[in-house]
C-alpha cells in the first residue's frame, strides 16, 4: 500500500536520520568530512529517486521516490527552520572574550571578503556568461558564504591550533549574514529589472547589519532576565533558549533587518552571560542539547539540499563547466587577495594579532561552500518572477561551485593541515608535555599499586604493569626539557593561566551549590576571564592589573554612590553594597583555595622557584582582598558574620545532598526515602536564598563622634548630622579632591589612608581626619589634590551644610586650627586622630607596612 501525506514525510525524515547516524562512523573510518559524505549520500538518493520515478519497472517505489523528490522543504523552509539553529549554536559555542581580540580579522573575513568575492565573481563572469551584471553579482553573493562545519570538524578531529578554529568559526558566524544581506538587495533588482544605487545599497547593508546587532543583543539580554525570574527551573530556562533564535531571526527579518545577524548577536550575548545566569548543570545540559540539535539540523539540511543537486544540474553543458571554473578561480583569488593582502595591514596597524602564513593558506583552501549556498540558489530557481534562463544559470553554477569545493578542498584539507604542521602542539604545550606526563604517571603508578593490593591482583600481573609504568616515567623524565625550553617569563604566564582557569572552575562549582547570586557570579566570572586574557597577553602585569580592576568599585557602584549622595536615595547603594560584600568575600575564599592549589598541584609541575614567584602574586592579591574586606567589615561586622554563616550553611547542604545520593547509589536507602530527604534539603536551601537585611547607616553615629574636628559639638547635633551623611567608598589611587577645584563636599575619614602634596611635603590623613574642610573655610578652593592610598570609607557632607555647622558651632573652626598646627609641627607623615581612634590607626599602619 502506497503511503502519502504527513505519514510519508515523517517516515522519510526518520529514515534520513537513520542514514545520518550511519554516515558519521563511516566518514570517520574513511577520514572524510561528514559533509562530503552527506553530500554524496544526498546526491545518490536524489538521483536514485529520479531514476525510480522514470522507470516503469519500479512503480512500487514511486511513493517513496516522489516523497523524497517533492519533500515539503523549500528554500524558505531551509532558511527559517534550519538556519537559526545553526547560527545560534555556532555563536553559543564561541569563546566571545577570546574572539574579541580577533574582531578586526573576523570582520574582515566575514564582510570585506564576502563583498570582494561577490564583486570578483560578478565582474569575472559578466564578459562570458551572457547575463546582466546584477545576475552575475547575485551569483557571487550566493557562493560567497563559507560553511564551517566540515572545516571545523577536521580541525577538531586532528587537533589543529585552537586559534585557527576560532577564526574560521568567527568568520562563518557572520559571513552568512553578509552574503544573505547582499543577496536580499540584489535579488529584488533582478525581479524588478531596476538598477542598483551603490550608495543606497551600502546604506541598506549597514542599517540591516547594525540594527540587527542591537535587537539581537537586546533580545538575548531580555531572555536572560526572564530566566532569572523563573527561579531556577531548568526546563523553562532551556525552553527559552530554543525560542530565542527563532524570535530574533523572524522579528528582524520582518523588520527588514538581517535575521542571521540578530540570531548571531543573541547567541553571542547568551554565550557571554549564560554561564553566570544558568546553573552550571543546566548550562552543560543546554550545550549538549544544542550540539544534538545542530547535528540533526546540519545533517538534514545538507542531505536534503544535496538531494536537489541532480535537479539543479539538469542540462549542464561544457560551457557551464567553463563558467564554473571561472567562478571557482575568481572566488579563490579574491579570498586569497583579502587574506594575504589585508591581514598584514591589520597586523601592522595593531588592529589584530598577526596571522601566520600557514593559517592564511589553510583559511584560503578551507573556504568550503555548503547547504546555505544551495538553499539560496534554490530560492532563485523557485522564484516565479525570475526567468528560466537566469534560474538555470544560477542553479547550475552555484551547485557546481559547491560540489567543487566539497570534493576537492574538503577531501584534501586534512592533508594540508598535517603538511603545514598545524596539528602539532604549541611550544609551551610541547615543553610541558613531558613534565606533566612524568608527574601524572607517578600518581597513576601509586594508585594502580593500591588498587591492585585492595582487589587482590596477582603479584606477577601487578609487577608487570608497575614496571611498564616505571619505564614510561623514566622515558618522560629523560626527555623532559621543561626547565630549558621555556624562559621564566613564559612559565610564569603559564602558571598564572593555570591559576586563573582554576579560579573559574571553583567559581562555577560554588555557583552550582547556589552559593553565589547571579549578578555577583557574572562579575566574578567576567573578571576571572579578564585575568586569563591579561595573563595571556601581558603576563604577570596583565594578571595583576585585572585583579586590581576587580577590586575597584564598579561603574554601577559609583553611580549608586552618586545617587545616594546627591539625591539621598539609599536603596541602589544598599544593593550594590550587598553585592560588593558578597563578591569580596567569595573572591577571598577562592584566593585561599588558589593558594592551596598552588602548593598541591602547580608547584610539583612547574617547580619550587617558579611557584614562589606566582605565590608572591597571589599573596599580594590576598592582601588587597583582606584590606578591601577589612574596610567594610569594620562598619558592618554583623552583616559580614551573617553572610559567612549563610555561605557555609549552603556548602553543608550541598554535602548533605551528595551524601544522600551516595547512600542511594549504594542501595542503603530506598528511592522514596531519597526523594523525601532531597525535598527537605531543597526546602532549606530555598529558605537560605532569601536576601539578608542590610543597614546602610550602621555605626555611622559612633564614627562621627570619634572625629576630632567635631569635639565639643552637642550629641544631639551629631546624631542629626549622622542621619544626613552620605557614604563613599574609595579604591587605591582614586582622587577624592582636585587642586584648584571648588570644594563641594567635605569628607570625614572613617577608614583608610589618604595623601596630599603641599609645599614639597606629603601629608597623610587617617581615620578621624577631615578632607577639604580647611580649604572650604579658607577660600573655597583646594590648594592640593587628595588621593586615596588604600581602600577607604568616607562620610560625606555637602559644603554648604558643613559651612553652616562651622558657623553655628565655632568650636569646629577651633578644632580644625588646632589640628592644622599639630600638622605643621610634623609636616611629612602626620595622622590627626582622636584618642578613641589611635589603636585603629596603629593597625592601619601595620597593615600598610605589611603590604609594602
Amino acid at each position: 500500500m502506497m503511503m502519502t501525506g504527513l505519514p510519508a514525510v515523517l517516515l522519510a525524515t526518520a529514515l534520513l536520520l537513520v542514514v545520518v547516524s550511519a554516515v558519521q562512523p563511516v566518514a570517520r573510518r574513511l577520514q572524510l568530512p561528514e559533509t562530503v559524505l552527506l553530500a554524496v549520500v544526498g546526491i545518490l538518493l536524489g538521483g536514485l529517486a529520479d531514476i525510480l520515478l522514470r522507470s516503469p519497472l519500479t512503480d512500487v517505489f514511486n511513493g517513496a521516490a516522489r516523497t523524497l523528490l517533492n519533500f515539503p522543504v523549500d528554500s524558505e523552509a531551509f532558511l527559517l527552520i534550519f538556519l537559526p539553529i545553526l547560527v545560534f549554536q555556532g555563536a553559543l559555542a564561541i569563546d566571545v572574550r577570546r574572539l574579541a581580540h580577533e574582531a578586526a580579522t573576523v570582520l574582515l573575513l566575514a564582510v570585506v571578503a564576502v563583498v570582494a568575492t561577490t564583486a570578483a565573481i560578478g565582474f569575472a563572469l559578466y564578459p562570458f556568461a551572457g547575463m546582466p551584471l546584477v545576475v552575475c553579482l547575485t551569483l557571487g553573493a550566493i557562493v560567497a558564504n563559507t560553511d564551517p562545519s566540515a572545516v571545523v570538524g577536521i580541525f577538531r578531529e586532528i587537533g589543529a591550533a585552537t586559534r585557527l578554529t576560532r577564526l574560521v568559526e568567527g568568520e562563518a558566524l557572520l559571513n552568512d549574514a553578509a552574503a544573505i544581506s547582499i543577496f536580499g538587495i540584489l535579488l529584488p533588482a533582478i525581479v524588478s529589472h531596476q538598477h542598483i544605487s551603490v550608495g543606497n545599497a551600502a546604506l541598506d547593508f549597514a542599517v540591516s547589519f547594525t540594527g540587527a546587532l542591537v535587537i539581537g543583543a537586546l533580545l538575548g539580554r531580555l531572555t536572560l532576565t526572564m530566566i532569572t525570574l523563573l527561579g531556577g527551573t531548568p526546563a523553562g530556562e532551556v525552553t527559552l533558549t530554543i525560542a530565542l533564535p527563532y524570535v530574533a531571526y523572524i522579528v528582524c527579518d520582518r523588520l527588514g533587518l538581517s535575521g542571521v545577524v540578530a540570531t548571531a548577536a543573541a547567541g553571542l550575548t547568551f554565550s557571554v552571560y549564560g554561564p553566570s545566569t544558568l546553573r552550571p548543570q543546566t548550562w552543560r545540559f543546554l550545550e549538549e542539547l544544542w550540539e544534538q540539535l545542530v547535528f540533526w539540523a546540519g545533517s538534514l539540511v545538507f542531505i536534503l539540499a544535496s538531494m536537489l543537486v541532480p535537479r539543479l544540474l539538469v542540462g549542464v553543458t561544457r560551457w557551464d563547466l567553463v563558467l564554473i571554473a571561472i567562478t571557482v578561480a575568481a572566488g579563490s583569488l579574491a579570498r586569497a587577495a583579502v587574506i594575504f593582502g589585508m591581514l598584514p595591514i591589520l597586523a601592522a596597524t595593531r588592529l589584530s594579532p598577526p596571522v601566520p602564513a600557514p593559517f592564511k593558506i589553510t583559511m584560503v583552501w578551507g573556504g568550503l561552500r555548503g547547504a546555505i549556498t544551495l538553499a539560496l540558489a534554490l530560492a532563485v530557481t523557485e522564484n516565479p518572477h525570475v526567468s528560466s534562463e537566469v534560474a538555470r544559470f544560477i542553479g547550475i553554477i552555484a551547485t557546481g561551485f559547491v560540489l567543487f569545493t566539497l570534493f576537492l578542498n574538503g577531501t584534501t584539507l586534512r592533508f594540508l593541515v598535517v603538511a603545514l604542521k598545524l596539528d602539532q602542539l604549541s611550544a609551551i604545550d610541547q615543553a610541558q608535555r613531558h613534565q606533566v606526563l612524568g608527574i601524572g604517571l607517578g600518581e597513576v603508578r601509586d594508585r594502580t599499586r593500591r588498587i591492585a593490593s585492595e582487589f587482590g591482583f596477582p603479584a606477577g600481573a601487578t609487577r608487570h604493569v608497575i614496571e611498564g609504568l616505571d619505564r614510561r616515567i623514566d622515558e618522560e623524565r629523560a626527555a623532559n626539557t621543561f626547565d630549558t625550553a621555556l624562559g621564566d617569563r613564559q612559565r610564569v604566564t603559564l602558571a598564572l593561566l593555570t591559576i586563573a582557569n582554576h579560579e573559574r572552575s571553583i567559581l562555577l562549582d560554588l555557583f552550582r551549590i547556589r552559593g553565589i547570586s547571579r549578578r555577583v557570579m557574572e562579575t566574578l566570572l567576567r573578571t576571572a576571564e579578564s585575568m586569563i586574557d591579561g595573563a595571556r597577553l601581558e603576563g604577570r602585569f596583565g594578571y595583576v592589573r585585572a585583579v586590581r580592576r576587580r577590586l575597584s568599585p564598579s561603574l554601577r557602584f559609583r553611580l549608586a554612590q552618586f545617587v545616594h549622595h546627591r539625591l539621598r536615595l539609599d536603596t541602589p547603594l544598599m544593593y550594590c553594597m550587598m553585592e560588593r560584600f558578597e563578591m569580596l568575600m567569595i573572591a577571598h575564599l577562592v584566593s585561599l583555595s588558589l593558594g592551596r592549589f598552588m602548593r598541591r598541584r602547580v608547584e610539583p609541575t612547574l617547580g619550587v622557584r617558579l611557584a614562589e614567584i606566582v605565590s608572591e602574586v597571589l599573596e599580594r592579591q590576598q592582601k588587597l582582598l583582606e584590606e578591601a574586606i577589612g574596610t567594610m567589615r569594620l562598619h558592618y561586622q554583623g552583616y559580614t558574620e551573617a553572610l559567612e554563616s549563610r555561605m557555609l550553611r549552603q556548602v553543608a547542604l550541598r554535602l548533605e545532598a551528595e551524601e544522600y545520593d551516595e547512600l542511594l547509589n549504594e542501595s542503603l536507602i530506598s528511592e522514596e526515602l531519597h526523594t523525601e530527604l532531597q525535598r527537605d534539603v531543597e526546602q532549606r536551601r530555598h529558605r537560605l536564598e532569601r536576601r539578608l537585611k542590610f543597614n546602610l547607616k550602621s555605626g555611622i553615629e559612633n564614627r562621627v563622634k570619634s572625629v576630632p574636628a567635631l569635639d565639643g559639638v552637642p550629641e544631639a547635633v551629631l546624631h542629626d548630622l549622622a542621619m544626613t551623611l552620605a557614604i563613599h567608598f574609595t579604591a587605591p589611587a582614586e582622587r577624592i579632591l582636585k587642586r584648584g577645584r571648588r570644594v563641594r563636599t567635605v569628607y570625614f575619614v572613617s577608614a583608610g589612608q589618604f595623601e596630599s602634596h603641599i609645599a614639597e611635603h606629603d601629608i597623610r590623613y587617617g581615620p578621624g581626619s577631615v578632607l577639604g574642610a580647611e580649604d572650604l573655610l579658607a577660600g573655597g578652593r583646594m590648594q592640593a589634590s587628595v588621593r586615596s592610598l588604600r581602600f577607604g570609607h568616607l562620610l560625606a557632607i555637602g559644603a554648604g551644610d558643613f559651612r553652616r555647622l562651622a558657623d553655628e558651632y565655632p568650636v569646629v573652626r577651633q578644632n580644625l586650627e588646632r589640628l592644622r598646627r599639630a600638622r605643621m609641627g610634623e609636616p611629612e607623615h602626620v595622622l590627626l586622630l582622636a584618642a578613641p581612634a589611635r589603636d585603629e590607626v596603629a593597625a592601619t599602619r601595620e597593615a600598610e607596612s605589611a603590604i609594602g
